[in-house]
């Protein structure tokens, strides 16, 4: 059984998969834009634009609103904690097994001398 947390968490795995989102995103860090402003430099139709936009708001990462007949978009990075949770949980397994490697190369090999 998938819990919320986990659902969000694939959403925002899902929604940075694609370099276009992962683009997007760059792009809105640095200010808020129109949509159109966001289709531009990705040569891409607004429709296609629309549907990359839709994956990132399904992931929270990109709130809406409406100014007259013109969207402005802009990021919110809270969800991207979530990845940076499980990568700092792979981050601390990996250098667990360093440390513990090069704990093992100095035992066997106390010089530095691995032909020791």
């Amino acid at each position: 059984m998938v819990d919320n947390k986990s659902a969000a968490l694939d959403a925002v795995l899902v929604a940075l998969a694609d370099p276009t989102r992962r683009a997007i995103l760059k792009s809105l860090a640095r200010k808020e834009r129109t949509v159109s402003e966001i289709a531009e430099p990705h040569k891409m139709t607004l429709a296609g634009i629309s549907k990359h936009l839709m994956v990132l708001e399904r992931a929270k990462l990109v709130v809406k609103r409406r100014e007259g007949r013109i969207q402005h978009c802009r990021l919110d990075p809270k969800p991207l904690r979530s990845v940076a949770a499980l990568l700092l949980e792979y981050k601390v397994f990996w250098e667990s097994r360093f440390d513990a490697l090069e704990r093992l190369m100095r035992e066997t090999h106390p010089k530095g001398n691995p032909d020791a």
